[in-house]
């Protein structure tokens, strides 16, 4: 993985999805003039995954209320997805796109590929507005991700790119002190 992804620009993509009971076509000008998550995981009708995308799906309106849009992502078919869409009750929940990524490209350009299986980690990337991926976390196969968790960290960089000079320290929440970078910080903290 490219160590220097933070704060790039999102590499050109054109994908289907299956979102509100359609298949709909995503770009990476999707993603741009609102916050992103990009939400990689290795396979529909598996075990972990569904747990994570339900545990988003019940976080979605706090999601949306932040004006965060969420994209999940995997090496399967908008028709695959569909299909799980249809037959599952977590699944069956979600009302965010779900991006067909059979050839691996969007998987690829985010670094999550696992070639030897032709499926992606369990990647998670937070966009901002302008396009630039501001949050990246990947987990291994066997460990699921928790969506309060995500909140708060997208919570934490839309405060930060709303004020300049000012950083979250470690478990901050919304509405506690941050700090100021400074001199006078130097070995005090």
């Amino acid at each position: 993985m490219n160590t220097t992804i933070i704060n790039t620009e999102v590499l050109p993509f054109a994908a289907t999805a299956f979102h509100a009971g359609k298949f709909v076509q995503v770009t990476n000008e999707d993603l741009k003039g609102k916050w992103s998550v990009v939400f990689f995981y290795p396979a529909d009708f598996t075990f972990v995954c569904p747990t994570e995308l339900g545990d988003l799906a019940d976080s979605y309106a706090e999601f949306k209320k932040l004006g965060v849009e969420i994209y999940a992502v995997s090496t399967d078919t908008h028709f695959t997805h569909k299909a799980w869409h249809d037959t599952s009750e977590t699944i069956g929940k979600i009302q965010y796109p779900m991006i067909g990524d059979p050839t691996g490209a969007i998987t690829r350009n985010f670094g999550v590929m696992i070639e030897s299986a032709g499926l992606a980690e369990r990647g998670t990337f937070v966009i901002d507005p302008q396009g630039k991926i501001q949050i990246v976390e990947i987990n291994a196969g066997g460990i699921g991700r928790d969506a309060s968790e995500l909140l708060r960290k997208i919570k934490a960089a839309q405060y930060v790119a709303s004020h300049p000079g000012e950083v979250c320290p470690a478990k901050w929440k919304e509405g506690e002190k941050t700090l100021a970078p400074s001199l006078d910080l130097v070995g005090k903290i």
